[in-house]
């Protein structure tokens, strides 16, 4: 057994010593998380006022070559608040954003948050119907266009309008000069509408509890399109006091840099959330650059940045420089870094504390590396259980009695949360998609635990380590690709009459990479060109398979459900089949030759 599987008492009993002289961060942390109460008045927005009244002229937000103290910031989110009160959006209606990072998109959510209503935080990523459907699900009274997303609305926004009747609103960015573009024929330019808007605080942020909803996230789930999962103050609250305070230890000077997207969790909840808690700068980032992140860490003199594991792979793929420690980060927040990069990162960037979590955008649990063990997501107090699963029948193992089976210490089963009052499931806006997350009578009678879809391996002293996704999910490029929405749009493709989708592991990559078992109607021909062209204009280039592997018939189970687990384990190396590729940059597929298939056995290759 690896060190990797378990976790020691003297591993624990370290990261406890190394604890005490934190002990008042996280005892702040720790009684954040007993005071927030689903029925108090407790939101983002009053923790920001808190800080705007406490910290004033102190920094709360950095972008690029601004800077914004924690006065300004509460006042332009108050602005923003009474923008849209005046547009007709009340407490408890939905604002969608579709922005890129900036520091507008966080002052957007900020002053929907003030006003008591919901921010859904729409993926720019996403086009078409299925932007289309995303917007559905959350039903908004108003949304907010940054002038970057445009492209996303193409042959959407009228079908959107006719459903949903929105306020259209523009939200424009000055370029060097000070210009700024002009907002499309129809749209309401929002920057007019915010210099006349009142910068005080609004009432309604007093009236805002705790338990209600303030975002919806958008997960790709474990079928079918996006569903979008409902994030409570609650959650965020104790998300940013775990984080922030109890595992991060944040101090007042710090500064925490982010450049992964806002419409995630690890942005807007892990980043944002900490550096709330704990009364400390963000630095936000645009988008992640591998050889200009450490360029950015310095700009902004962060102490601590947050990651997924792709990011951190990236940077250690590039050339190595004497400024590779030449930086002021002691601590890292993230998740999906594979164990096997762990020391390396540490050791070649002079990184302190690599803190390991694990969580979920709908999820009722998570896990924070607050003992600073290494090769661990960390360790949670909740009820929580790593139990048998079948990945054939794709379900838990339930024995003779219908009960399920827990696993034992460094094996790997599937992740169960229990469901109480104090770890309540907040769903999603769809209640049905909500109910087929949870399992009944799991231990006995009358007992409901949450299905986290995820494979882990249960390390000891309630630790765990992340190992795969089931089902009908894979990660990849720091995104959750639904297999059957891929496999939809295959349909599309001419000659196709049958496509299987999977996930499978690439040497030096993190997650899977999207692969397809495709058979052909019969006399029909695959044209790689056309094949690549039709994906990557219905789905998001990260959902794109990178592999295309073309089969007579695709084997089945007694329920008539495609045997992927095969597929999954045989991946790209076979002999008798054609196979294609996708390298990255490119939009055709072409067939994989022997140094390609050399390259991605070396994790050399481009995808």
């Amino acid at each position: 057994m690896s060190q990797a599987d378990t976790v020691s008492l003297r591993q624990l009993a370290r990261g406890a010593l190394k604890g005490l002289g934190d002990a008042g961060k996280i005892n702040r942390g720790l009684l954040t998380l007993a005071l927030t109460k689903p029925e108090r008045h407790n939101s983002v927005g009053r923790v920001l006022e808190k800080w705007a009244r406490k910290r004033p002229h102190s920094v709360a937000l950095a972008f690029e070559d601004r800077s914004y103290s924690w006065l300004q910031f509460n006042a332009w989110a108050n602005r923003v608040a009474d923008t849209l009160a005046a547009q007709g959006v009340a407490p408890g209606d939905t604002v969608g954003l579709l922005m890129d990072n900036r520091a507008e998109t966080l002052a957007a959510v900020a002053g929907v948050l003030k006003l008591g209503a919901i921010a859904g935080m729409l993926n720019h990523k996403q086009s078409g119907e299925v932007l289309q459907h995303s917007v559905g699900l959350i039903k908004p009274r108003a949304i907010i266009v940054g002038h970057e997303c445009l492209e996303a609305l193409e042959g959407s926004k009228a079908a959107i309008t006719r459903a949903h009747k929105p306020v259209w609103l523009w939200w424009g960015e000055a370029d060097a000069e000070g210009h700024e573009p002009k907002p499309p024929r129809g749209w309401q330019d929002i920057a007019p509408l915010l210099r006349k808007a009142s910068a005080a605080n609004r009432p309604e942020t007093a009236q805002v509890k705790a338990g209600q909803p303030c975002f919806y996230i958008f997960t790709s789930g474990t079928t079918g399109l996006p569903k979008a999962s409902i994030m409570s103050h609650a959650r965020w609250l104790k998300a940013g006091a775990g984080m922030g305070l109890a595992s991060l230890r944040l101090e007042r000077e710090d500064v925490l840099y982010c450049c992964l997207p806002l419409y995630h969790n690890n942005a807007l909840t892990v980043s944002w959330g900490s550096t709330m808690a704990a009364g400390c700068a963000l630095a936000l980032g645009r988008r992640f650059s591998a050889s200009g992140f450490w360029d950015e860490v310095r700009h902004y003199r962060a102490t601590a940045f947050c990651y997924i594991g792709e990011v951190l792979r990236y940077l250690l793929n590039q050339p190595r420089s004497p400024a590779d420690r030449a930086h002021n980060v002691r601590v890292i927040v993230g998740n999906g870094l594979r164990p096997e990069l762990w020391d390396e990162f540490k050791q070649r960037f002079g990184i302190e504390v690599i803190n390991e979590f694990y969580g979920a955008s709908e999820s009722n649990v998570g896990f924070i590396n607050g003992f600073n063990v290494d090769r661990t997501a960390g360790f949670c107090p909740m009820s929580f259980a790593v139990v048998e699963y079948d990945r054939e029948a794709e379900a838990p193992v339930r024995d003779a009695q219908g009960r399920l089976q827990r696993v034992a210490r460094g094996d790997t089963g599937l992740l169960i949360s229990e469901v109480t009052k104090s770890a309540p499931f907040d769903g999603y806006t769809d209640p049905k998609a909500g109910q087929k997350k949870l399992l009944h009578n799991a231990f006995k009678e009358g007992d409901c635990w949450f299905d986290t879809g995820d494979l882990v391996r249960d390390q000891g002293y309630k630790h765990i380590a992340f190992v795969d996704r089931t089902g009908d999910t894979f990660r990849w490029k720091g995104e959750n690709v639904a297999t059957t929405e891929v496999e939809g749009a295959f349909t599309a493709v001419p000659g196709v009459e049958q496509a299987v989708v999977y996930g499978v592991q690439i040497p030096g990559a993190d997650g899977r990479a999207g692969m397809a078992a495709i058979s052909l109607a019969p006399g029909a021909a695959f044209d790689p060109a056309q094949a690549g062209a039709v994906l990557c204009e219905r789905l998001p280039r990260y959902a794109v398979p990178v592999l295309i592997r073309i089969r007579e018939a695709h084997e089945t189970t007694g329920t008539f459900k495609y045997r992927k687990v095969e597929l999954k384990d045989t991946a790209w190396r076979v002999d008798d089949e054609p196979l294609y590729v996708l390298p990255a940059g490119e939009s055709a597929y072409q067939p994989l030759t022997a140094e390609q298939r050399a390259a991605l056995e070396a994790g050399e290759l481009r995808l």
